[in-house]
């Protein structure tokens, strides 16, 4: 049997400072659907900073948390609840007007910089540490499976 609380201490041991690079090219996706769509949306948007504010939080603790509300309790960005109630309380297509789309895009730019710094100043390691532990876990499992005793 798998023990939980052993499977988020292997996990938080394959966390490295280089998964900054996964966010900043998750987000620069993410942007360009947004930013490429005829009538730019609300939740989209939300995809675009829910994945910078993690990969910040990612360096800074070491823990994943996609939770926008949560991260922004953090970042405190006072446009991110302004944007959820947006989606919440208006139509599922909600679009932003031009003058709105200027500033998301100059905080896109402000985040994706703000992530490469969190990067450069993270003191996450540079290579993961669970190898073992990852192993010794895949061997159990599989002569658990095959004793029959899942």
């Amino acid at each position: 049997m798998i023990d939980n609380e052993e499977l988020k201490a292997i996990a938080a041991s394959c966390i490295t400072k280089h998964h900054a690079h996964h966010y900043l090219g998750f987000a620069a996706t993410q942007w360009k659907l947004f930013s490429n769509e005829d009538q730019p949306r609300v939740k989209p948007l939300l995809y675009v900073y829910r994945v910078l504010l993690t990969g910040i939080y990612l360096m800074k603790s070491g823990r994943v948390e996609a939770n926008l509300v949560t991260l922004n309790e953090e970042a405190k960005l006072p446009y991110i609840d302004d944007l959820i109630a947006q989606k919440l309380t208006g139509p599922e297509k909600g679009t932003l007007n031009s003058a709105d789309l200027k500033f998301h895009e100059s905080e896109y730019q402000r985040m994706t910089a703000a992530l490469k710094q969190a990067y450069e100043e993270s003191t996450l390691p540079e290579l993961p540490s669970g190898h073992d532990a990852l192993n010794d876990l895949l061997v159990r499992l599989r002569l658990a499976r095959r004793n029959g005793s899942d």
